[in-house]
């Protein structure tokens, strides 16, 4: 064994170009774009910027990527809870389509599921005419983007899930109900614990993707401006609209968003190591 561990062992110039290699791939493709977005928004003066970011359209574009994440996030947390736990605890007819249905917004382009919706609830779709009759609107309005949101956010929290509970297994869980809790006690005081660090990062996965999604809003807003425009569509419009420095900093500000949700990650994870540590699956480190 300590002959093929030493073996293994790359030599100090090997190591030191591997790092070489990665800290420049890291910053010519991750840190270099980041900081031009940063300093091209900030190019014209703060006062500039800041008057960019308070202009009604942006306002309002910041309000409805808000809203949405608002709505998306906490459905996702639901039902990727309720559906990792059937896939990782149960064995039924129909669970792996059910694990596929999952996937199957990885492998499904946004815009293609933009337009599903379209079909379905546009003016000329299957529901459309029926729900304008009855006043209500989903295509070029707020439900039709949290419906396309959902559907590209939807994996994220459960595929975070679905391993970890397979991992941990079931047995402090029945347990817990042969000692006579009940169901709901067993989940919030047992499984809510035990995969609280994944679920954290399925949030913070979904939260970024409801945020920064733009192909199947694209297609489901209309991109009615001030009104169904979120900020990835907004950062597009001003573009197009040779408008730099206002199109940086809406950009800046969502790519401040992912840096803080970045750093709260983090911070998570360094405040509370030692609880991460200790529900690690064994064999994982």
């Amino acid at each position: 064994m300590r002959g093929a561990d030493a073996g293994l062992r790359e030599r100090p110039a090997a190591r030191a170009l591997l790092l070489v290699l990665a800290f420049a791939f890291l910053a010519l493709f991750l840190a270099a774009p980041l900081a031009i977005v940063f300093v091209e928004a900030l190019r014209p003066g703060l006062g500039a910027y800041l008057a960019h970011l308070a202009e009604p359209d942006a306002r309002a574009a910041m309000r409805l990527t808000l809203t949405v994440a608002a709505i998306c996030v906490p459905i996702n947390v639901i039902v990727g809870l309720a559906g990792a736990w059937a896939i990782a605890r149960f064995r039924f007819r129909g669970r792996n389509l059910l694990v596929t249905l999952v996937d199957l917004p990885f492998s499904v382009s946004p815009v293609i599921a933009g337009l599903v919706y379209v079909l379905l609830f546009g003016a000329q779709g299957y529901f459309g005419p029926w729900l304008k009759a009855q006043g209500i609107d989903v295509i070029f309005a707020l439900p039709g983007i949290v419906l396309a949101t959902l559907f590209v956010t939807f994996p994220f929290v459960a595929r975070e899930l679905i391993p970890h509970m397979e991992t941990i297994g079931s047995s402090e869980e029945e347990a817990a109900l042969l000692l006579g809790a009940s169901p709901w006690r067993m989940f919030f005081a047992i499984v809510l614990p035990n995969v609280k660090w994944s679920l954290l990062y399925g949030v913070l996965l979904c939260n970024a993707r409801a945020m920064g999604e733009f192909g199947a809003v694209a297609v489901v807003s209309g991109r009615i401006r001030g009104e169904t425009t979120t900020m990835p569509l907004h950062v597009e419009i001003l573009y197009n609209e040779y408008m730099g420095a206002a199109s940086f900093a809406t950009a800046s500000l969502l790519a401040l968003l992912a840096l803080v949700t970045l750093a709260a990650k983090a911070g998570v994870e360094w405040r509370f190591a030692k609880s991460i540590a200790a529900q690690a699956p064994a064999g994982s480190e």
